[in-house]
Order: C-alpha cells, then structure tokens, then sequence
C-alpha cells in the first residue's frame, strides 16, 4: 500500500491552510472576498528571494544549510523580513485603494480586488519575468516512514512551522486584546466603534497578518516548488474552498479545510489523474456550498 499522497496531501494543504488564514480574516472583518491575496503570496515569496540573494552577496554565498536542510539563515532571516514587507505591502494595498471602498457594495469592492490581482501579478512578471526560480537546486535525499511514504527534512520543517504559525494566530485571536477586539469587529464593526474600539487600527492589523501569512505560504511553495508569477493565482480557488470549509472566521477551521483540500487534490491525482487535481478544490467548495454553507466551524449570523 503506497501513502504517499497523504504526505503530499498535508504539504499541500499546510501551504493552502496558511493563506486561507489571511482569506478568511479579511473576509469576517472586511466583509469582501479579495482576490489579490494570491498575488501576495506570489509578492512575499519574490521579496524573500530577492532578500536572500541580498543577504548572501552582502555576508558573502549563499549560506550554509542548517543540518540536513537545502536552506540556511540567510534564508530565514530573508523570510521574516519579506513577511514584514508582505504585510506593508497589504496594508499600502488598503491605504491605496480598499479604504476608499468601504462604503461600497461588495460587487465593487471584489471586482477591485480582482483588478489589484492582475496589476500585481503584471508587475511582479514585468520585474521578475515569467521564468521560474528557485530558492535552492539542490536535490535532498528522503527518508523512508513505510508503506510507500518518503519525506525529506525541509517537508518535515515546513509542516513544523505551519504548527507554530497557526498556533501563534489562535493564541494571538484567543489570548490578547488585539485578539479579542478583531473578533469582536468581525462580529459587529458598529457596536465596536460604540464600545471604544480602534476599528480602523484592528483593519490594519488584518491586513499586515494576512499578507504576513501570504508570504510564509509563498515562502513554502518556493521552498518544496518552485517561485514563478502564477503561483499565487493558482491557489486562490484552494484558499478559498479551505476558509469556506473551516468556517469564515475561524483559524484552525482554515487550518483543517485546508488539509482536506490538500488530501482531496492528493488522493484525486492517482484516481482521477493530475490534470482534474484542480477541480476538486471547486467541487469541495461546490459540496460545503450546498450542505453547510457556514463551513465545519462556522456559526450563523
């Protein structure tokens, strides 16, 4: 009995799970659907490649892997700082545009959005071009668990950091005052402003940690893939399909729907092929649509 695709699956899904985060906290705070959130992932992953070849020429190579990684700390160190860069880049994205749409019906705000994904998508291919890139071509050896499954250290470390991540936001939404107002936003924007708070700080936040997490996804793609201008695109109909699953709202609801999504699309490439892997993300949001539109830990307004 070969597994593999459950390993392939919750790589996939890790990645998917991390930027629906960002999807679903727009949408329960800003009320609207924003299709550029693709391009960010596509933005932060470009920006901690362009970091890292900075890095490197100013320490000197590329940096030593750390044990039996294929990426060092130039790496890591170029990642935090794209993802503050993602993360400004999000909140320049409202500032510029989306501000200016609040009071606008949701038809106009995605329809914007939709034209922000194109115009960043064009940019980055104007800036990068349309070749794919990579972090690192080395080739790593994978390990044997049994039962036909293989993963290699960097698979191993990314599924680490999409545990802290995820766990870090809900402790983030659970925990703290920042936290607490954004859920209370996402309930009711008008009894928040009544009560004292800062709705426009708690839509900077969403804006800085989604685009954040956009770029920790797109780091991991580059990292197990390769980095081109449509990487970002390509997910957005998995991202989406895994934050309607989970539930609108709910963090480790985009977590767990972005994990079935993974599975799903793994499990379908030896049944059904690879070249209908994509329609399985729209027929599971087709699914949840239908039988539980609240998604598995959504509530009913």
């Amino acid at each position: 009995m070969n597994l593999q695709f459950i390993v392939d699956g919750i790589l996939t899904g890790s990645i998917i799970g991390l930027g629906a985060i960002g999807v679903t906290l727009t949408y329960s705070i800003l009320r609207f659907s924003n299709f550029a959130h693709g391009e960010l992932i596509s933005w932060g992953a470009y920006a901690a490649l362009a970091i890292s070849g900075i890095l490197g020429w100013l320490v000197g190579g590329s940096g030593d892997a750390i044990g039996p990684l294929s990426f060092g700390w130039n790496l890591i160190i170029a990642g935090l700082i794209a993802m503050l860069f993602t993360g400004a880049l999000a909140l320049v994205l409202d500032l510029i545009l989306f501000r200016h749409l609040r009071k606008a019906n949701a038809i106009t705000v995605v329809m914007a959005s939709f034209g922000a994904s194109m115009a960043l998508r064009s940019l980055l291919e104007f800036i990068f071009t349309s070749q794919p890139t990579y972090f690192n071509r080395e080739l790593q050896i994978s390990m044997r668990l049994g039962l036909g499954i293989r993963v290699t250290p960097d698979q191993l470390a990314l599924v680490g950091l999409t545990g802290f991540l995820v766990l870090a936001m809900h402790l983030l939404l659970t925990r703290t005052q920042t936290g607490r107002a954004m859920r209370a936003v996402s309930e009711n924007p008008a009894l928040s402003r009544v009560v004292g708070i800062d709705v426009e700080m708690i839509v900077r936040v969403t804006w800085i940690l989604g685009g954040a997490l956009a770029c920790a996804s797109g780091v991991m793609v580059g990292i197990l893939v390769q980095i081109r201008p449509y990487m970002g695109f390509d997910l957005l109909l998995p991202l989406f399909a895994a934050a309607i699953l989970g539930g609108i709202g709910s963090v480790p609801g985009a977590l767990i729907g972005g994990l079935i999504v993974g599975l799903a699309e793994a499990g379908a490439v030896p049944l059904i092929g690879a070249q209908w892997r994509a329609a399985v993300a729209f027929l599971l949001l087709l699914g949840v649509l239908l039988i539980r539109p609240t998604g598995l830990f959504g509530r009913r307004e």
